[in-house]
């Protein structure tokens, strides 16, 4: 059985993982579950990838993730930056998308309105 000192050494691991460690880094992670990709995930997923690439952005990375937990809400995106910083997008669409990557990831500003903040859940 594993203790808490265990529990928490894993969650420590975890977040290294998860975090980009250097400021200005961003992590993008879509939920490309079953749930995510029956919502329409994988079109979204292809528009951050295209808009990343268009844009020229360095140290943003694009990964896909299993079932996020609130399948009611796919297509999810969540991001990652430097410091804990965490902002999840909810009912997204690729034109959505595209927003995200040009507002929030290029200019730094979160796109507050698709987020789960913004949500009633």
């Amino acid at each position: 059985m594993k203790t808490i000192s265990d529990l928490n050494a894993i969650k420590a691991k975890v977040i290294d993982k998860i975090y980009p460690k250097n400021p200005g880094e961003k992590r993008i992670v879509v939920g490309l579950a079953t749930c995510g990709i029956s919502a329409g995930a994988q079109p979204v997923y292809d528009e951050i990838v295209k808009a990343v690439k268009e844009l020229g952005l360095d140290g943003v990375s694009v990964v896909a993730t299993g079932c996020v937990g609130i399948c009611q809400y796919e297509p999810i995106v969540e991001v990652f930056e430097s410091g804990g910083k965490r902002v999840t997008y909810v009912s997204m669409t690729p034109e959505k998308a595209r927003r995200v990557v040009q507002e929030h990831i290029a200019g730094g500003v979160p796109v507050l309105e698709y987020t789960v903040a913004n949500t009633k859940l």
